[in-house]
Order: C-alpha cells, then sequence, then structure tokens
C-alpha cells in the first residue's frame, strides 16, 4: 500500500476565479482536472512542498497562503494525505510550466466530477463561498 502525502495550491484571483490544470493521460486519475501540487520531499513542511509545487508546475510564487482543509482519503492501491492551501497572493502569472493545460475557472462553475474523487469536499466547500 502506497502511503502519500500530497500538497496542493488552490490559487484564486480577485475575479473568483481558479487555476486549474489537467492530469496527464498516463497519470493516475487521468485526464482529470486539478488543482495544481504534488508530493511532500523528505524534509519540507506541507507549505513548503505546495510553494515549491506551484514554482516547479505553474511558474509562480506564493506570497500568502492559507490552509485550507486537510483530508485523507483511501484508494484500492493507496492512502493519501491533502493538504490543499489558498494562495490568493503570488508573483508571476500561472502557466502549465509541464506542458499540461491549464485555465481559469469561476469558482462556483468548478464541478467534482470533472476531478479525482479525493476533491469532492474541498470542491464542495468551495462552491459554497
Amino acid at each position: 500500500m502506497k502511503i502519500l502525502n500530497i500538497a496542493v495550491g488552490i490559487i484564486r484571483n480577485p475575479q473568483g476565479e481558479i487555476f486549474i490544470t489537467r492530469r496527464a493521460a498516463d497519470a493516475h486519475m487521468a485526464n482529470k482536472l486539478e488543482f495544481p501540487g504534488g508530493k511532500i520531499e523528505a524534509g519540507e513542511t506541507p507549505e513548503q512542498a505546495m510553494s515549491r509545487e506551484l514554482q516547479e508546475e505553474v511558474g509562480i510564487t506564493p506570497v500568502e497562503a492559507v490552509l485550507f482543509d486537510k483530508l485523507e482519503y483511501q484508494f484500492p492501491d493507496r492512502h493519501i494525505t491533502l493538504w490543499f492551501w489558498l494562495v490568493e497572493r503570488w508573483e508571476g502569472q500561472p502557466w502549465g510550466k509541464e506542458g499540461q493545460p491549464g485555465e481559469w475557472i469561476a469558482q462556483d462553475q468548478l464541478n467534482a466530477e470533472d476531478f479525482p474523487p479525493a476533491n469532492e469536499p474541498v470542491i464542495t466547500r468551495l462552491a459554497q463561498r
């Protein structure tokens, strides 16, 4: 059983839009939409990992991030702990640095069915804000 710790950035602009990327066709949960992020490396805090991952994946440096939620999710082959950080201030413009498509989606237009199931509680919470 794989045990994964993942740090995720919910990048929200002043217009209430969230920057979303699409998972690679050969990745776990292929072609699903996702909030940018990735594995927490040894010796990193979840916040440090989120900042590093956003720099690597979408080319931004978070200036301010608030822990939005922490969830655990059990797949048949892996156990995932996810730290979701709300990032409303950053330097740079987000784009798919690793070739992944990225787009801004209005927060109230996010559809949990388009994301991996572990994201559903976060999308539900975002829809209520």
